[in-house]
């Protein structure tokens, strides 16, 4: 049975670190924001339009890999419980309960984080301070009652 993993975290918290090292140890890693680069998109957020087609061509993807049995990390944002259920129910018919990693990263480290962005790639778009604050500020904390869990701390 394949297995899925949601990253969860504001921008700047250390996802992408951490579905890369999955993606070391053999997962598949569907990443909104490189997805989108790889589409010529370099400024966040997307329009409705573009985000539609890369969050619609995501999730044809993942139902592919999940029937093909392959491990999937989600290098999301997963920023809201809204998002988080609407991607659990995706899975569901497919058997397939995902497991929440979230950074709890604080306010001031993914503010810096994302300061230092220069662009480069997929995984280092830039924000504008008040996009990246806001980002941070609207994020809903994943809880255990949403499903499997696990949190980390990460240092600076």
């Amino acid at each position: 049975m394949a297995r899925v993993v949601f990253m969860c975290g504001p921008a700047g918290s250390g996802k992408s670190t951490v579905a890369r090292g999955l993606e070391s140890d053999g997962w598949v890693r569907l990443s909104f924001d490189q997805e989108a680069w790889s589409r010529g998109l370099r400024t966040m957020p997307l329009s409705p339009t573009d985000h539609a087609a890369v969050d619609s061509h995501l999730r044809q993807r993942l139902v592919e890999l999940v029937g093909q049995g392959r491990d999937v990390v989600l290098d999301f944002s997963f920023w809201s419980r809204r998002m988080r259920q609407d991607w659990r129910a995706l899975l569901a018919p497919l058997g397939v309960i995902p497991e929440t990693i979230y950074l709890a990263t604080d306010r001031q480290t993914c503010l810096d984080r994302v300061s230092r962005r220069a662009a480069g790639h997929g995984d280092d778009f830039t924000l504008a301070p008040e996009v990246a604050a806001a980002y941070f500020d609207g994020f809903e904390v994943p809880t255990e009652a949403e499903g499997p869990l696990t949190v980390i701390m990460p240092t600076n």
